[in-house]
């Protein structure tokens, strides 16, 4: 499965109409209509219509589009996902299921789609995002990770996760000073094994200080220099610092691909398995370092700045 870019996940609300309109200018790399947390229950029925008319009738770009349904313990779910999939499917990449807990959870999603594709005629398959958001699902993060084959994302939901460890915070997404570290380093780690092994990608939660641009900055460093892909985005302001954050800088990029070339040519052309480039000798790891840097660079779409030149005979 190719992994798309996600650097940059910005939420918006399904009741919301305006900011339906408005985030499809935004540079976004995801963008995930809500049906959940930021739609009041009153309004949810009237929001699936919202988000069918915008997926249909909208122009995303080349964003990655997402619905995020409501949780299976609730009465919502079955129709979110049937009236927006049968509305929308043609137009839709993924659908969000939030406070995953158990695999069956993305099973019985698996199923719903496989039968709505069937019957729709839908030809692309819709991806899966899962969301840990309590203690229950971080507990059981590697069978959902493996569910299925349409698993696209792990996401960490730091506000109902506090809620589920009896964290004593009522701020979402910022550090406390009355711990010596980060309280969410394990949580963060534990997430990004799971997606990792399985082959998945790993995508920070939200920061409520939504004009707090330089603390959102400092979060998302911590989770970047884990290796995670991206970052919820609840406020356009937040936008352009995820894209950065979460993407190689130019001089990364560019030591990147020339460390895939040179390793290329010193195994195809020279058949050494390990040879210096400049100051640095680089073999076979040096290699999966530089995918990875690459990887990133080529989907965030950077261009390098740099040439190989073979060495001289």
């Amino acid at each position: 499965m190719a992994l798309r870019s996600r650097r940059s996940n910005l939420a918006v609300p399904g009741s919301s109409t305006k900011m339906l309109g408005k985030a499809q200018g935004l540079p976004a790399d995801q963008v995930f209509l809500d049906l959940e947390d930021a739609v009041a229950p009153l309004e949810k029925e009237a929001a699936r219509a919202n988000i069918v008319a915008v997926l249909n009738d909208g122009d995303w770009g080349d964003k990655v589009r997402t619905v995020r349904v409501n949780d299976l313990t609730t009465k919502y779910t079955y129709r979110d996902v049937t009236e927006v999939v049968e509305g929308a499917g043609a137009n839709l990449d993924c659908i969000m299921l939030p406070k995953v807990q158990h695999a069956w959870h993305v099973q019985w999603l698996d199923t719903m789609l496989t039968q709505i594709e069937a019957t729709m005629g839908f030809e692309r398959r819709i991806g899966i995002e899962c969301q840990i958001e309590n203690a229950q699902g971080l507990v059981n993060v590697d069978a959902i990770a493996t569910a299925s084959d349409r698993v696209e994302t792990i996401i960490f939901g730091p506000a109902d996760f506090m809620a589920s460890i009896a964290m004593p915070s009522l701020t979402v997404g910022a550090l406390s000073p009355d711990y010596p570290g980060d309280p969410f380093h394990y949580i963060l780690m534990r997430i990004l094994m799971a997606a990792r092994a399985a082959g998945v990608q790993a995508i920070d939660g939200p920061y409520l200080q939504i004009k707090d641009v330089d603390g959102y900055r400092e979060v998302a460093k911590k989770s970047a220099a884990l290796g995670f892909d991206g970052k919820w985005v609840l406020h356009p302001g937040q936008l352009d610092v995820a894209n950065e954050v979460y993407a190689p800088t130019q001089d990364s990029y560019d030591k990147a691909e020339l460390i895939l070339d040179a390793y290329d040519y010193a195994t195809t052309v020279e058949r050494k398995g390990a040879v210096m480039l400049g100051d640095e000798m680089i073999d076979e790891a040096s290699r999966k370092m530089a995918l990875v840097i690459a990887g990133k660079g080529r989907a965030a779409g950077m261009s390098r700045t740099t040439k190989f030149e073979p060495p001289a005979a």
